[in-house]
């Protein structure tokens, strides 16, 4: 995008958190546009580059109610590649999504069968998902973390920075959709098993100095230190803005929440970058 414009693509499957997105950008200071007829678009973008005018900041929220999905992904692809527009692609679970249209009882925009209509969607949007610049999965974010993590992604782009996330989890729970990296620390001692903490969390002191007292955890750290030590740079040389790194126990309250909570720490103190951490299942 020329100049100090900035253009930016919503898209991604009907209930997945779009109309937040987009009220969140508008807060940032973005003009939104929802569902412009696809042949209008073209000549918006340029009226937005060529002339004077307030919209400096642009963001169009394209989907499946444009009817023609292929068409519309070609425009998406036009719009990254000839105006460098970012693209931000929200999605969720099937049970969710479901769960979202009977709360609100809206009609899916690819028809009456909703779980055929889903299943329609997410596979005709698949190639956007594949290049787009963001992508969260909004299956277990309430209204108020969907908005920090558009805000941080968007707070970065302005600073051409990195932001990273360590989040926590339960592997019963299923693997975060939105991780980049996934560690596996099920093989510690579990303080699952020990009477006085099992309803404690890995956030309570006594949980934490147990985990941290097995041998195997300090080797652990020793060696994901070492890696994100290596990967990070090299994810800051190639231009990657948001970086999630996901570390999962059995049921993410204990071992999982005090080695993010560690990891965490250290990478804000070590790399000196904004590190965010969140905890998916400690209250499950």
């Amino acid at each position: 995008m020329e100049g100090d414009k900035s253009l930016v693509v919503l898209t991604g499957l009907s209930g997945g958190g779009k109309s937040v997105a987009a009220a969140t950008l508008e807060d940032l200071g973005f003009y939104t546009i929802d569902n412009l007829p696809l042949r209008l678009l073209d000549k918006f973008v340029e009226l937005m580059l060529m002339y004077e005018n307030e919209l400096n900041k642009v963001a169009l929220v394209i989907d499946s109610r444009s009817k023609d999905i292929a068409a519309a992904v070609e425009k998406i692809k036009i719009l990254q590649e000839k105006y460098a527009a970012k693209v931000v692609y929200l999605h969720a679970a099937d049970d969710v999504l479901i769960r979202r249209f009977k709360e609100t009882r809206r009609k899916h925009p690819m028809g009456d069968n909703l779980t055929d209509a889903i299943h329609s969607e997410r596979e005709k949007l698949c190639p956007i998902r594949d290049y787009a610049d963001l992508v969260i999965d909004t299956s277990t974010l309430n209204v108020h973390e969907l908005k920090r993590r558009v805000e941080d992604f968007f707070s970065v782009e302005m600073q051409s920075g990195l932001i990273i996330t360590v989040q926590s989890f339960g592997f019963k729970y299923g693997l975060p959709q939105d991780s980049d990296l996934v560690f596996d620390v099920r093989f510690l001692k579990n303080p699952y098993f020990v009477d006085e903490l099992r309803e404690k969390t890995g956030l309570e002191q006594a949980v934490s100095d147990y985990v941290f007292s097995d041998h195997a955890t300090k080797q652990f750290l020793f060696k994901l230190k070492g890696l994100l030590g290596f990967l990070i740079p090299h994810y800051i040389r190639e231009g990657k803005k948001f970086l999630t790194v996901s570390i999962g126990c059995t049921g993410g309250r204990h071992r999982s929440v005090a080695i993010s909570e560690f990891i965490a720490k250290y990478l804000e103190n070590k790399a000196k970058i904004k590190v965010n951490i969140r905890h998916r299942d400690v209250n499950r």
